[in-house]
């Protein structure tokens, strides 16, 4: 239950959530795209925006130069509480194509629609409206107890829509000034049924691209064909045996690591009432895939999976061609789930592919990339706390979620500052993010910061 002052913190926000939409507005007229070099001044002046705020509300701030765009770090003096970093990060997306926004996407406005009041214009959703939840969450608390929360420390990046090229420099440069106890970030949303939500897992990804070479040239199939090695059969035949009847993985070991859900977990997950063939039907299919014996959920958040993202190979131009290629090429990637080790997996594909090639034919590979999973320690006490002030804010019951996608930052939070994360945001499945007419409903920014004020009041 909220205390008094947590309460009047409430209050203030409550009635300062005209003002602060304001102020939110002025942040999204910024075009702050960071994969566009136009765009540059307008990513520094957004820096230059942030700090400025946070200065004004008493947080030691500057912006910080790196090799991309800067990073903007502030920080409050530490007291006896427990320290944590916030994440967030104030670079948007291209707006491309422009002639599918119903109004120009740095011209933000409030708009009524049939599900309520919505922030409409890009990085409304992604994720300046996000961030500046707990900004004015801090700016409520300190309006009411005269002073900002002790030991936090804020980390606003400007390079993550664009790959987060200095990120992983900037933290093991910086890593004692911005190791704490605990890790948030706001880069993330809510339950698919609106509730309230604190995502716990992520998956990993490792990435490979395989290029199967055979004869010197494209063959004619009427001179060559059943006797010369076709590198697209190859490349089928090796890829067809990744997984069994099952839909098992076949690689060896690849298991290794893969953690069974904890009876808390799959009693959240069940009360989702996850109906995957709803799920599906958004994007034409209706009948679910995958290892036989894994409820949905489990597939999408907890299970690793082995999927072919690309295959070319011969002639693929309009009429018809009867060639043997030369080579076929494939892209394949892993979402990886626990403790797998992420070169051990890429180890085991090589392997796997080389066991086809035959003696006379070669191939090559490819990295793209490869980041292991991270899984949260629930035991944490503030995990509990930050779902109880969460459930009493929405009036919902909070749960723990995975994600089957992959949020790199959470994992270097962990391999290189040594802390968990603690992802919890307020963006909703229909918040078009990375396209045309981006959204942030009302609702979610308000409760986002009233959410942000009860979770600081209770990790205090």
């Amino acid at each position: 239950m909220a205390d008094q002052k947590t309460d009047d913190v409430l209050n203030r926000l409550d009635a300062d959530l005209p003002a602060a939409l304001d102020r939110l507005m002025g942040f999204l007229r910024i075009p702050s795209i960071s994969t566009d070099p136009a765009h540059d001044d307008d990513v520094a002046e957004a820096a230059n925006w942030l700090a400025n705020e946070l200065r004004d509300l008493g947080f030691s701030a500057d912006v910080r130069p790196t090799t991309g765009h800067p990073m903007v770090v502030a920080s409050t003096p530490k007291g006896t509480e427990r320290t944590l970093l916030f994440y967030g990060h104030y670079d948007v997306q291209p707006v491309d194509p422009l002639n599918l926004w119903n109004r120009p996407p740095f011209d933000p406005a409030i708009e009524d629609t049939p599900n309520g009041k919505v922030i409409r214009g890009r990085g409304a959703s992604d994720d300046k409206g996000q961030l500046m939840t707990f900004v004015e969450a801090c700016r409520a608390w300190k309006d009411v107890h005269g002073e900002l929360p002790s030991g936090l420390t804020l980390l606003f990046e400007g390079e993550e829509e664009s790959g987060s090229p200095s990120l992983i420099p900037f933290l093991e440069a910086n890593r004692d000034e911005l190791s704490q106890s605990l890790a948030l970030i706001c880069d993330t949303g809510m339950s698919a049924d609106g509730r309230p939500a604190i995502s716990s897992q992520l998956r990993g990804l490792v990435g490979e691209e395989i290029v199967v070479h055979a004869a010197n040239q494209d063959l004619h199939s009427g001179s060559f064909g059943g006797l010369a090695a076709n590198p697209i059969q190859i490349l089928c035949d090796a890829l067809a045996a990744l997984k069994d009847e099952n839909g098992r993985v076949t690689l060896p070991g690849f298991y290794d690591g893969v953690q069974e859900l904890s009876d808390d977990l799959r009693r959240d997950w069940e009360a989702l009432d996850f109906d995957a063939e709803e799920f599906l039907s958004r994007v034409g299919l209706k009948h679910p895939v995958g290892e036989k014996g894994r409820m949905p959920l489990e597939m999408v958040w907890n299970q690793p999976t082995a999927e072919i993202n690309g295959i070319t190979g011969g002639y693929t131009g309009d009429g018809f061609k009867t060639v043997l290629p030369a080579e076929a090429r494939a892209k394949v990637s892993f979402r990886l789930t626990g403790t797998q080790d992420p070169e051990k997996i890429r180890t085991a594909f090589r392997a796997h592919v080389e066991s086809f090639i035959p003696a006379d034919c070669r191939v090559e590979f490819h990295e793209h990339g490869g980041s292991p999973a991270a899984v949260m320690d629930l035991s944490d006490p503030a995990f509990e706390a930050a779902k109880q002030a969460l459930s009493e804010e929405w009036n919902r019951e909070a749960v723990y979620i995975g994600m089957g996608g992959s949020i790199p930052i959470a994992g270097d939070f962990k391999r290189i500052l040594g802390m968990d994360a603690m992802l919890i945001g307020f963006g909703r499945d229909d918040d078009r993010i990375h396209s045309p007419n981006e959204k942030y409903d009302v609702e979610s920014f308000a409760k986002g910061a009233r959410s942000w004020a009860r979770i600081l009041s209770a990790l205090r």
